[in-house]
Protein backbone atom coordinates (compact mmCIF):
# COMPACT_ATOMS: atom_id res chain seq x y z
CA UNK A 1 0.00 0.00 0.00
CA UNK A 2 1.40 3.02 -1.21
CA UNK A 3 0.48 6.75 0.20
CA UNK A 4 0.13 8.82 -2.33
CA UNK A 5 -0.16 12.05 -2.36
CA UNK A 6 -0.50 13.10 -5.72
CA UNK A 7 2.76 14.90 -5.97
CA UNK A 8 5.58 13.54 -8.26
CA UNK A 9 7.78 11.84 -5.45
CA UNK A 10 5.00 9.47 -4.88
CA UNK A 11 4.39 9.09 -8.12
CA UNK A 12 7.63 8.10 -9.33
CA UNK A 13 7.38 5.72 -5.71
CA UNK A 14 4.79 4.25 -7.63
CA UNK A 15 6.24 3.13 -10.85
CA UNK A 16 9.44 1.65 -9.15
CA UNK A 17 7.18 -0.39 -6.87
CA UNK A 18 5.90 -1.88 -9.94
CA UNK A 19 9.37 -2.31 -11.73
CA UNK A 20 10.19 -4.27 -8.62
CA UNK A 21 7.37 -6.81 -9.00
CA UNK A 22 5.14 -5.47 -6.02
CA UNK A 23 1.17 -5.36 -6.31
CA UNK A 24 0.94 -1.78 -5.76
CA UNK A 25 -2.40 -0.20 -4.62
CA UNK A 26 -2.76 3.45 -3.35
CA UNK A 27 -4.01 5.46 -0.38
CA UNK A 28 -4.93 8.52 -0.88
CA UNK A 29 -5.67 10.32 2.30
CA UNK A 30 -7.39 13.67 2.85
CA UNK A 31 -6.13 15.42 6.28
CA UNK A 32 -7.92 18.71 6.33
CA UNK A 33 -12.27 19.10 5.36
CA UNK A 34 -12.42 23.09 5.29
CA UNK A 35 -11.37 24.51 2.09
CA UNK A 36 -13.57 27.71 2.59
CA UNK A 37 -10.71 30.56 1.13
CA UNK A 38 -10.05 28.23 -1.97
CA UNK A 39 -6.35 27.42 -0.61
CA UNK A 40 -6.67 23.75 0.07
CA UNK A 41 -5.16 21.62 -2.53
CA UNK A 42 -6.55 18.76 -1.52
CA UNK A 43 -9.01 18.33 -3.96
CA UNK A 44 -6.76 19.15 -7.01
CA UNK A 45 -4.11 16.44 -5.17
CA UNK A 46 -6.74 13.79 -5.63
CA UNK A 47 -7.60 14.38 -9.11
CA UNK A 48 -3.56 13.91 -9.75
CA UNK A 49 -3.35 11.28 -7.77
CA UNK A 50 -6.50 9.97 -9.75
CA UNK A 51 -5.05 10.22 -12.93
CA UNK A 52 -1.61 8.60 -12.16
CA UNK A 53 -3.40 5.40 -10.82
CA UNK A 54 -5.14 4.85 -14.10
CA UNK A 55 -2.37 5.37 -15.92
CA UNK A 56 -0.39 3.02 -14.48
CA UNK A 57 -3.33 0.30 -13.73
CA UNK A 58 -3.42 0.87 -9.69
CA UNK A 59 -6.14 0.66 -7.83
CA UNK A 60 -6.62 3.69 -5.50
CA UNK A 61 -8.23 3.89 -1.97
CA UNK A 62 -9.16 7.16 -0.71
CA UNK A 63 -9.94 7.94 3.25
CA UNK A 64 -10.38 11.14 5.37
CA UNK A 65 -8.24 11.40 8.48
CA UNK A 66 -9.94 14.78 8.78
CA UNK A 67 -11.63 14.08 12.48
CA UNK A 68 -7.52 12.22 13.78
CA UNK A 69 -5.64 15.42 12.01
CA UNK A 70 -7.77 17.82 14.24
CA UNK A 71 -7.79 15.63 17.28
CA UNK A 72 -3.93 14.46 17.23
CA UNK A 73 -2.12 17.27 15.17
CA UNK A 74 -3.90 20.21 14.23
CA UNK A 75 -5.06 20.71 18.28
CA UNK A 76 -1.36 20.25 19.49
CA UNK A 77 -0.17 22.73 17.09
CA UNK A 78 -2.50 25.33 18.37
CA UNK A 79 -2.03 24.45 22.07
CA UNK A 80 1.79 24.75 21.67
CA UNK A 81 1.39 28.09 19.83
CA UNK A 82 -0.78 29.38 23.14
CA UNK A 83 1.73 28.13 24.99
CA UNK A 84 4.43 30.22 23.70
CA UNK A 85 6.02 27.29 21.56
CA UNK A 86 6.97 26.22 17.82
CA UNK A 87 6.07 23.33 16.78
CA UNK A 88 6.30 21.04 13.84
CA UNK A 89 3.40 19.78 12.95
CA UNK A 90 5.24 17.86 10.04
CA UNK A 91 6.78 15.43 12.14
CA UNK A 92 2.96 15.05 14.19
CA UNK A 93 1.31 14.65 11.06
CA UNK A 94 4.05 11.22 10.16
CA UNK A 95 3.84 9.76 13.33
CA UNK A 96 0.07 10.12 14.16
CA UNK A 97 -1.76 10.41 10.92
CA UNK A 98 0.70 8.83 8.25
CA UNK A 99 2.44 6.44 10.39
CA UNK A 100 -0.62 6.07 12.60
CA UNK A 101 -4.19 6.00 11.55
CA UNK A 102 -3.48 5.45 7.46
CA UNK A 103 -0.54 2.59 8.01
CA UNK A 104 -3.00 0.98 10.29
CA UNK A 105 -5.74 1.10 7.69
CA UNK A 106 -3.27 -0.18 4.79
CA UNK A 107 -2.94 -3.22 7.31
CA UNK A 108 -6.68 -3.77 7.36
CA UNK A 109 -6.98 -3.30 3.58
CA UNK A 110 -4.44 -6.19 3.48
CA UNK A 111 -1.11 -4.44 2.59
CA UNK A 112 2.26 -6.98 3.55
CA UNK A 113 4.28 -4.11 3.18
CA UNK A 114 3.54 0.35 3.25
CA UNK A 115 5.19 2.74 1.47
CA UNK A 116 5.71 6.09 0.93
CA UNK A 117 7.60 8.67 -1.03
CA UNK A 118 10.17 10.26 1.23
CA UNK A 119 13.96 11.03 0.75
CA UNK A 120 14.83 8.00 3.75
CA UNK A 121 16.37 4.68 3.09
CA UNK A 122 16.24 1.45 5.86
CA UNK A 123 18.92 -0.80 6.29
CA UNK A 124 19.19 -3.77 8.57
CA UNK A 125 16.62 -1.86 10.88
CA UNK A 126 17.76 1.41 10.91
CA UNK A 127 16.83 4.69 9.70
CA UNK A 128 18.98 5.90 7.29
CA UNK A 129 19.10 9.63 5.69
CA UNK A 130 18.01 9.59 2.01
CA UNK A 131 20.75 9.92 -0.66
CA UNK A 132 20.16 13.59 -1.58
CA UNK A 133 21.34 15.34 1.07
CA UNK A 134 18.86 18.69 -0.21
CA UNK A 135 16.13 16.29 0.19
CA UNK A 136 16.43 13.96 2.45
CA UNK A 137 13.58 13.71 5.22
CA UNK A 138 14.72 11.60 8.10
CA UNK A 139 14.29 14.62 10.04
CA UNK A 140 10.60 14.02 9.87
CA UNK A 141 10.31 10.47 10.08
CA UNK A 142 12.41 10.31 13.78
CA UNK A 143 9.52 10.04 16.13
CA UNK A 144 7.76 6.63 13.93
CA UNK A 145 7.86 3.34 15.43
CA UNK A 146 11.34 1.38 14.58
CA UNK A 147 8.92 -1.95 14.12
CA UNK A 148 6.57 -0.01 11.06
CA UNK A 149 9.42 1.45 9.81
CA UNK A 150 10.59 -2.10 9.77
CA UNK A 151 7.87 -2.50 7.51
CA UNK A 152 7.70 1.03 5.15
CA UNK A 153 9.52 0.78 1.79
CA UNK A 154 11.34 4.23 0.60
CA UNK A 155 11.55 3.64 -3.02
CA UNK A 156 13.41 6.63 -3.78
CA UNK A 157 15.04 6.87 -1.13
CA UNK A 158 18.62 5.93 -3.36
CA UNK A 159 17.79 8.58 -5.70
CA UNK A 160 18.66 12.11 -6.55
CA UNK A 161 15.76 14.56 -6.86
CA UNK A 162 16.55 15.71 -10.63
CA UNK A 163 16.22 11.62 -11.33
CA UNK A 164 13.19 11.89 -9.51
CA UNK A 165 12.05 14.01 -12.00
CA UNK A 166 13.65 12.26 -15.11
CA UNK A 167 11.85 9.17 -14.38
CA UNK A 168 8.24 11.22 -14.13
CA UNK A 169 8.75 12.32 -17.64
CA UNK A 170 10.21 9.02 -18.78
CA UNK A 171 7.26 7.46 -17.71
CA UNK A 172 5.05 10.45 -18.99
CA UNK A 173 3.28 10.55 -15.09
CA UNK A 174 0.82 13.38 -15.40
CA UNK A 175 2.28 15.36 -12.45
CA UNK A 176 6.10 15.03 -13.50
CA UNK A 177 6.51 18.82 -13.97
CA UNK A 178 3.98 19.08 -10.78
CA UNK A 179 6.06 21.84 -8.41
CA UNK A 180 6.92 20.69 -5.21
CA UNK A 181 4.37 21.27 -2.04
CA UNK A 182 5.76 23.79 0.92
CA UNK A 183 4.82 25.00 4.01
CA UNK A 184 1.98 23.77 6.31
CA UNK A 185 -0.27 21.78 4.32
CA UNK A 186 -3.15 22.89 6.40
CA UNK A 187 -2.31 26.20 6.15
CA UNK A 188 -1.25 26.49 2.19
CA UNK A 189 -0.62 29.09 0.64
CA UNK A 190 -1.96 31.48 2.48
CA UNK A 191 -0.66 34.14 4.95
CA UNK A 192 0.18 32.28 8.51
CA UNK A 193 -1.65 35.30 10.95
CA UNK A 194 -4.15 35.36 8.61
CA UNK A 195 -5.28 31.73 9.02
CA UNK A 196 -4.42 31.18 12.97
CA UNK A 197 -6.59 34.39 13.55
CA UNK A 198 -9.42 32.18 13.16
CA UNK A 199 -7.71 29.76 15.75
CA UNK A 200 -6.32 32.55 17.91
CA UNK A 201 -7.62 35.52 18.86
CA UNK A 202 -5.08 38.32 18.57
CA UNK A 203 -3.40 39.44 21.71
CA UNK A 204 -1.51 42.53 20.89
CA UNK A 205 1.30 43.56 23.62
CA UNK A 206 4.70 45.34 23.60
CA UNK A 207 7.41 44.98 21.50
CA UNK A 208 10.70 45.81 23.57
CA UNK A 209 14.74 45.63 24.00
CA UNK A 210 15.58 43.43 26.50
CA UNK A 211 16.54 46.55 28.55
CA UNK A 212 12.75 47.31 28.84
CA UNK A 213 12.70 50.25 26.23
CA UNK A 214 9.18 49.67 24.14
CA UNK A 215 9.55 49.93 20.39
CA UNK A 216 6.54 48.77 19.39
CA UNK A 217 3.52 46.49 19.44
CA UNK A 218 3.34 42.82 18.30
CA UNK A 219 -0.03 41.33 17.01
CA UNK A 220 0.02 38.31 19.09
CA UNK A 221 3.05 36.00 20.85
CA UNK A 222 1.69 33.23 18.59
CA UNK A 223 2.81 34.96 15.59
CA UNK A 224 6.39 35.19 16.45
CA UNK A 225 9.33 32.54 16.66
CA UNK A 226 12.46 32.93 17.88
CA UNK A 227 15.39 34.83 15.39
CA UNK A 228 12.87 35.87 13.19
CA UNK A 229 13.28 39.03 11.37
CA UNK A 230 10.11 39.76 9.08
CA UNK A 231 6.79 41.23 9.98
CA UNK A 232 7.97 42.96 13.20
CA UNK A 233 7.12 45.92 11.94
CA UNK A 234 9.96 47.77 14.28
CA UNK A 235 12.47 50.64 12.59
CA UNK A 236 13.71 54.06 12.56
CA UNK A 237 14.06 53.79 16.38
CA UNK A 238 15.27 56.39 17.50
CA UNK A 239 19.48 56.38 19.08
CA UNK A 240 19.06 52.79 17.54
CA UNK A 241 21.54 51.51 15.02
CA UNK A 242 19.75 51.51 11.42
CA UNK A 243 20.00 47.59 11.71
CA UNK A 244 17.39 44.75 11.14
CA UNK A 245 15.47 43.11 14.28
CA UNK A 246 15.35 39.81 15.44
CA UNK A 247 13.05 37.85 18.34
CA UNK A 248 15.03 37.13 20.90
CA UNK A 249 12.19 35.76 23.63
CA UNK A 250 8.72 35.52 24.17
CA UNK A 251 7.80 36.64 27.99
CA UNK A 252 4.09 35.13 28.16
CA UNK A 253 3.94 36.40 31.73
CA UNK A 254 3.62 39.63 30.48
CA UNK A 255 2.70 39.12 27.13
CA UNK A 256 5.75 40.94 25.64
CA UNK A 257 8.36 40.05 22.88
CA UNK A 258 11.74 40.97 23.07
CA UNK A 259 14.06 41.98 20.44
CA UNK A 260 17.77 42.24 19.61
CA UNK A 261 19.39 43.95 16.49
CA UNK A 262 22.45 41.72 16.48
CA UNK A 263 22.27 38.52 14.26
CA UNK A 264 24.70 36.79 16.71
CA UNK A 265 23.16 38.31 19.87
CA UNK A 266 23.77 36.91 23.31
CA UNK A 267 20.46 35.98 23.97
CA UNK A 268 19.93 34.56 20.48
CA UNK A 269 22.30 31.66 21.22
CA UNK A 270 23.19 28.75 23.07
CA UNK A 271 24.89 25.69 23.30
CA UNK A 272 23.11 23.69 26.21
CA UNK A 273 19.85 22.82 26.03
CA UNK A 274 17.12 20.01 27.21
CA UNK A 275 14.78 18.63 25.26
CA UNK A 276 11.05 16.20 26.44
CA UNK A 277 11.43 12.33 26.39
CA UNK A 278 13.17 11.51 23.23
CA UNK A 279 12.13 8.84 21.06
CA UNK A 280 14.96 6.57 19.86
CA UNK A 281 14.45 4.41 16.82
CA UNK A 282 16.05 1.45 18.13
CA UNK A 283 14.07 1.31 20.95
CA UNK A 284 16.59 2.76 23.77
CA UNK A 285 19.30 5.39 23.41
CA UNK A 286 22.47 3.91 22.53
CA UNK A 287 24.35 4.99 25.69
CA UNK A 288 23.30 7.10 28.64
CA UNK A 289 26.16 9.64 27.66
CA UNK A 290 27.47 9.56 24.24
CA UNK A 291 28.72 12.37 20.67
CA UNK A 292 26.87 12.30 17.94
CA UNK A 293 25.41 15.49 15.64
CA UNK A 294 22.30 17.14 16.06
CA UNK A 295 19.89 19.12 13.53
CA UNK A 296 17.75 21.41 15.86
CA UNK A 297 15.69 22.30 12.48
CA UNK A 298 15.14 21.08 9.43
CA UNK A 299 17.82 22.89 7.32
CA UNK A 300 20.51 23.35 9.40
CA UNK A 301 23.40 21.66 8.96
CA UNK A 302 24.63 18.87 11.43
CA UNK A 303 25.95 20.09 14.44
CA UNK A 304 28.66 18.25 16.78
CA UNK A 305 27.16 17.32 20.37
CA UNK A 306 27.58 15.78 23.67
CA UNK A 307 24.12 14.01 24.48
CA UNK A 308 23.10 12.92 28.31
CA UNK A 309 19.75 11.01 28.33
CA UNK A 310 18.24 11.77 31.97
CA UNK A 311 16.64 9.23 33.97
CA UNK A 312 13.38 10.04 33.19
CA UNK A 313 14.41 9.96 29.41
CA UNK A 314 14.55 13.73 28.96
CA UNK A 315 18.12 14.50 27.17
CA UNK A 316 20.78 17.04 28.19
CA UNK A 317 22.44 18.33 24.66
CA UNK A 318 25.38 20.24 24.45
CA UNK A 319 26.77 21.39 21.24
CA UNK A 320 30.56 22.25 20.75
CA UNK A 321 29.52 25.48 18.68
CA UNK A 322 27.43 28.00 20.31
CA UNK A 323 23.78 27.36 17.47
CA UNK A 324 21.19 30.14 17.32
CA UNK A 325 17.73 31.01 17.81
CA UNK A 326 16.93 27.32 19.34
CA UNK A 327 13.20 27.11 19.22
CA UNK A 328 11.03 25.53 22.38
CA UNK A 329 8.75 23.04 20.63
CA UNK A 330 10.40 22.34 17.33
CA UNK A 331 12.39 18.90 17.49
CA UNK A 332 16.50 18.38 17.45
CA UNK A 333 16.96 15.01 15.81
CA UNK A 334 19.63 13.32 16.54
CA UNK A 335 22.07 11.65 13.83
CA UNK A 336 25.32 9.46 13.85
CA UNK A 337 26.55 9.68 10.03
CA UNK A 338 23.84 8.48 7.71
CA UNK A 339 21.97 7.00 10.95
CA UNK A 340 18.95 8.93 12.06
CA UNK A 341 19.35 7.92 15.94
CA UNK A 342 15.61 9.58 17.24
CA UNK A 343 15.05 12.77 18.07
CA UNK A 344 13.06 15.18 20.98
CA UNK A 345 11.19 17.80 21.47
CA UNK A 346 13.10 21.06 22.23
CA UNK A 347 11.77 22.02 25.98
CA UNK A 348 11.66 25.20 27.98
CA UNK A 349 14.26 28.01 27.29
CA UNK A 350 17.46 26.72 26.14
CA UNK A 351 20.20 27.67 28.97
CA UNK A 352 22.71 30.16 28.15
CA UNK A 353 25.94 28.43 28.48
CA UNK A 354 28.59 29.76 26.42
CA UNK A 355 32.32 28.12 27.74
CA UNK A 356 32.03 25.03 25.68
CA UNK A 357 35.97 24.37 26.06
CA UNK A 358 35.48 24.12 30.13
CA UNK A 359 32.57 21.75 29.55
CA UNK A 360 34.38 19.77 27.03
CA UNK A 361 36.97 19.44 29.78
CA UNK A 362 34.79 18.30 32.24
CA UNK A 363 34.45 14.99 30.47
CA UNK A 364 30.95 15.24 28.75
Amino acid sequence: MLALSGGVDSAVSAVLLQRAGYDVHALFMRNWDQDEDGYCTAAADLQDARRVCDDLGIPLHAVSFAAEYRDRVFQHFLDELAAGRTPNPDVACNREIKFGVCYEHALRLGADWFATGHYARMQGGRLLRGLDPGKDQTYFLHTVPGAMLARTLFPIGDLPKDEVRRLAHEHALPVHDKRDSTGICFIGERPFAEFLAHYLPAQPGPIETPEGRRLGTHRGLMYYTLGQRQGLEVGGVRGAAEKPWYVAKKDLHRNTLVVVQQHTHPLLLCNEFTTEAAHWIAGTAPTAEFRCTVKTRYRQADQACAIRVLPDGRCRVRTDVAQRAVTPGQSAVFYRGDECLGGAVIAGMPAMALEVESEQASGL
